[in-house]
């Protein structure tokens, strides 16, 4: 997994490098994750489906939908930064 931010609640967001699924398709997932008292929020998305394939914690469907959201607006990054390994920060 490859860092992609940290937001000030604490959730970090990164994302694999490509994947193929069952049927030889590239796939990449994107992991949103806070820590909690109890553990940790978690909601992870597959691209280029934007599924959410994983779901635990207390995420409000809000928050989830901002994720979306930035699932969908940087897919063409993330497969970019997936292919070149990683976001290259100077």
């Amino acid at each position: 997994m490859y860092p992609f931010c940290k937001y000030s609640d604490g959730t970090e967001v990164v994302f694999s490098g490509i994947l193929k699924n069952d049927k030889g398709e590239e796939t990449i997932q994107i992991h949103f994750e806070r820590p909690t008292k109890n553990g940790f929020d978690s909601v992870r998305f597959e691209l280029p489906s934007y599924n959410i394939l994983y779901k635990e914690g207390n995420y409000t469907e809000e928050e989830i939908e901002i994720f979306k959201t930035v699932v969908q607006c940087g897919a063409h990054n993330f497969y970019r930064w997936a292919r070149e390994g990683g976001i290259k920060i100077a």
